[in-house]
């Protein structure tokens, strides 16, 4: 599935807020005439934006998927969109069952703001080194201790994390940053990236950076990126990945 982040309060159902998961649920009770609770892989936060979220939930054996995927899309919010709807196995949970996930964060740098990027990208001001940013997502890849990279409110016990590949581009100062890892902690995409802009306009050190990855300490590192540039592309199932199967 995919929605604009900009019109949720996030993934989770929250009480009395408009959120992806309490959309997709309701739309569901009353589609089946039942209660049906959905699970996401990436529970995503306010204001961020998915092409390739994927959720599951449970319905009768003899259900229709095309007519309940095409009421599914008229009775939820213009905001979202459910690309694709197949079977899967029973017990199906799309966040555990998840072998990696590929975030792309965009900006404007350098240049004026875009407004038909407004709502989905990030505006710096200042030009920025690609070249530098792409020696520090480098420094990212691999297994290491992300401690330093996640929210102050972050739950999770581990925080040793593996990135599989991150990567700078650009083009007429618009930059796409895309990670792909195992898991991720919470805004630990949007720190790495506020963490990668501030060092290259010079308000950390490289070196401070790298110690990042050693001294896991959520102070010393740079600040957080807004939501609106953050977006959930695909989730990885044993080495398939399901935007790419989408309407096969």
């Amino acid at each position: 599935m995919e929605y604009h982040g900009g019109a949720f309060a996030g993934w989770q159902v929250q009480p009395e807020l408009a959120t992806v998961q309490g959309a997709l649920e309701q739309a569901l009770a009353t589609a089946t005439g039942r209660p049906c609770r959905v699970e996401g892989a990436g529970r995503t936060d306010s204001g961020v934006h998915a092409s390739g979220q994927v959720a599951a939930f449970d319905v009768a054996a003899d259900t229709d998927l095309y007519r309940l995927q095409g009421k599914l899309n008229g009775l939820t919010p213009r905001a979202m969109s459910l690309r694709d709807l197949r079977d899967a196995h029973a017990g199906f949970d799309p966040r555990r069952e998840a072998t990696g996930r590929l975030y792309r964060y965009t900006l404007v740098a350098g240049r004026p703001d875009s407004p038909l990027q407004a709502d989905r990208a990030w505006h710096v001001v200042p030009e920025l080194d690609l070249e530098l940013l792409s020696r520090l997502a480098a420094l990212l890849e691999g297994t290491h201790d992300f401690a330093a990279f996640r929210s102050s409110d972050c739950g999770s016990e581990s925080t040793t994390r593996r990135i599989f590949s991150s990567s700078w581009s650009e083009e007429a100062g618009l930059f796409k940053y895309e990670v792909r890892g195992n898991a991720f902690l919470r805004n630990m995409v949007r720190v790495m990236v506020g963490s990668m802009v501030d060092t290259a306009l010079g308000d950390m050190e490289v070196a401070e950076f790298e110690r990042l990855l050693e001294h896991g300490e959520r102070v010393r590192a740079g600040r957080t990126a807004p939501s609106r540039g953050l977006e959930l592309v695909a989730v990885d199932y044993d080495g398939q990945r399901i935007h790419q199967l989408a309407g096969r």
